[in-house]
């Protein structure tokens, strides 16, 4: 099989030089490619690439800083191998780990083999706490079991990655966006080197990005094909709560009880209110996703085989 690299990159000009050596050596005698984004780097990194970059090199070079995520869907659609590996231009992602994540996958049929840095080298404070509790609650809240969503290096079959439909931030939730499409996913152990060079692009104040994104994929899990269910029921109960609580006043106001002023009586106009609100967004949201899917004929499926016959 083809072998798709993709590495974004940004002002990591000291470390190019040595990340391609690695590569070459890692995957000697393999059909490989090395798809490198440069995501508006400020230094040198696209000369060194250029240099360094043989006739397995194909570089795809941004007028800006767009961010990982979109480096990374740039090279995927530019990848033409039947695996597309992903991973870091830091030099902590061992490009030696891919020969046997590839083969992983072939021999056990995995749609998608994600690294998990076993000896992670990163400030226990700053990287490693914020990234165990992300981890941890990003798999209690959509149920796909990797233990570490931060490690760029992963394999996976071509048709999985070039459907991830990556924008925004969701590099970090590709597990959850893999899941989306009914691919086999599991984990392996790779090998984490210390950042030697450059300075890392990841701080304490991203862990809050992730938390809004995490919000995000629980929706696309649950409710993207059926947004009313969300918005429907949140909206139903909402109203039917005011309107207990606007017949409740309405006896009160007919037994002689001045009920001008109170506080529920606020709480049960905006209680109805809101629910109109909910119920009408939902109606609203699912118009949208059936023009979305309509105008574009896109399927609410995804077929991985079809078999004639005997051909099983």
């Amino acid at each position: 099989m083809k072998l798709s690299l993709v590495i974004s990159v940004f002002n990591e000009e000291e470390n190019i030089k040595p990340l391609i050596e690695r590569i070459d050596e890692s995957l000697k005698g393999l059909d490989y490619e090395v798809i490198f984004v440069d995501d508006g780097s400020k230094d040198n990194t696209l000369d060194q690439i250029l240099e360094y970059g043989d006739s397995h090199y194909t570089t795809v070079s941004f007028y800006k800083n767009f961010g990982q995520t979109a480096a990374m869907s740039a090279g995927i659609e530019q990848a033409t191998g039947e695996l597309i590996i992903t991973l870091d231009g830091d030099l902590q992602n061992d490009p030696a780990d891919i020969p046997s994540m590839v083969k992983k996958l072939e021999d056990e049929g995995w749609d998608v083999v994600a690294g998990r840095r076993a000896n992670r080298k990163d400030y226990w404070i700053s990287r490693k706490l914020p990234s165990k509790i992300a981890n941890w609650i990003i798999r209690w809240l959509t149920g796909v079991r990797i233990h570490d969503y931060g490690c760029s290096l992963k394999v996976f079959r071509a048709d999985v990655a070039k459907n991830l439909g990556l924008y925004g931030e969701l590099h970090r939730f590709i597990p959850v966006l893999a899941q989306l499409q009914g691919a086999k996913i599991t984990e392996v152990d790779v090998t984490h080197h210390p950042r030697q060079y450059g300075k890392t692009k990841y701080g304490i104040g991203r862990t809050f990005r992730v938390m809004s994104d995490l919000l995000l994929m629980i929706f696309y899990q649950k409710y993207l094909q059926k947004p009313m269910h969300l918005f429907g029921t949140l909206g139903i109960f909402t109203f039917v709560i005011g309107v207990i609580l606007n017949i409740y006043l309405l006896i009160e106001k007919f037994l002689g009880h001045d009920i001008w002023g109170r506080p529920v009586l606020i709480l049960a106009i905006t209680l109805t209110l809101g629910g109109i609100q909910l119920i009408t967004s939902g109606i609203i949201a699912e118009i949208i996703m059936r023009t979305y899917y309509e105008s574009q004929d896109k399927k609410i499926y995804s077929i991985k085989n079809i078999f004639v016959g005997k051909d099983k």
